[in-house]
């Protein structure tokens, strides 16, 4: 991934609900809107909570089940259902990702094909999974809500021990949805500073204001939650960006990104143009006869900024007058002996 290019996933997560025909929908709406990836999430509930887990606050408000594995369970899909979605983005032309939250999820992924593959917040701190996936995977992503420094540490010691050289750190806040304020987007350029890798943002806020403030600052990846519906029952939809908000953020990270430039101050060929126009050039204020030594209240600056510039004004003062000057003339480096 170059540098200068930010790497949109559009985090379809559980959106699905569980449906396959609001899954293929998700990956159009991606691919139509310009992302670059299209994400889901592999797991089972029996390899991911014990039926004690309880459910988030924010899960409680959009889910429908009465417990944690009861909704979790009903946003599960299967292998075959999860490769038809990979044969699916290849025809949309999106690349298919979904974080693997399980050893034999990852082990699924891999044989689907993904070689990028992203840790998620909560499993920061799941030694043996990361280690296995970095064993596998060409770039790891990783999510670092509710992380300390010394958990990312570990986390990307694990990473770079497999001999994992592309990896991304996203920095995140898992409020959901996370306030503004909260966002603290300033710990990109800690984490960027801390381990040499590229940063980026994994958004919870809502909108895309501080997405786009992001990208700004520096972020080389963005992952964003979208969802046909915010109104749907399910834990994220309410958070989501719809179809027309995650099209618009994509094209708007576009012109922020390409608003970036290459960080060489100087006149764009068009400012080069404009300057004729608004900058000022050196004309005689009254008439200035040959041989007369030329003084500064002998000029004025006007436009247009085609003839010599005021900022040579001390190399034109106290020379003599190469010939006669009428009142009004513009001067050129001939007028000056």
């Amino acid at each position: 991934m170059a540098q200068s290019d930010v790497f949109i996933i559009a985090e379809a997560g559980v959106n699905h609900n569980g449906d396959m025909d609001l899954a293929r929908r998700l990956i159009d709406v991606a691919a139509e809107a310009g992302a670059d990836a299209v994400k889901f999430q592999t797991f089972t509930s029996a390899s991911l909570m014990s039926d004690a887990a309880p459910m988030a606050e924010y899960q409680k408000a959009g889910a429908e089940a009465d417990s944690a594995v009861e909704m979790i369970r009903a946003l599960e899909l299967g292998h075959d259902q999860f490769a038809e979605l990979a044969r699916h983005c290849e025809q949309r032309g999106i690349l298919f990702l979904s974080t693997a939250f399980d050893i034999d999820s990852a082990r699924f992924l891999h044989g689907l094909g993904m070689r990028r593959f992203k840790i998620p917040s909560g499993e920061i701190t799941n030694a043996p999974l990361i280690r296995r996936i970095a064993r596998m995977a060409d770039q790891v992503i990783v999510s670092t809500g509710m992380a300390t420094l010394a958990d990312v540490e570990a986390a990307v010691g694990w990473i770079e021990a497999e001999g994992v050289e592309d990896i991304v750190i996203l920095h995140c806040v898992s409020n959901y949805p996370a306030p503004p304020e909260a966002a603290n987007l300033r710990a990109m350029d800690t984490l960027r500073a801390a381990f040499g890798h590229p940063v980026g943002w994994s958004d919870h806020t809502l909108g895309d204001a501080v997405t786009l403030a992001a990208v700004a600052r520096g972020a080389t990846v963005i992952e964003k939650h979208f969802t046909l519906d915010t109104a749907l029952p399910g834990p994220d939809h309410a958070m989501s960006l719809n179809p027309d908000e995650l099209r618009a953020m994509v094209a708007r990270i576009r012109d922020v990104e390409a608003s970036l430039g290459s960080g060489r101050k100087a006149p764009t060929e068009a400012e080069r143009e404009t300057a004729v126009v608004a900058r000022r050039s050196l004309f005689a204020r009254v008439a200035i006869a040959a041989g007369q030594t030329v003084t500064e209240e002998e000029l004025i600056a006007l436009r247009p900024g085609d003839g010599l510039s005021p900022a040579r004004l001390d190399d034109i003062v106290g020379r003599p007058a190469a010939r006669d000057i009428a009142a009004g003339a513009k001067l050129g480096w001939n007028d000056l002996a």
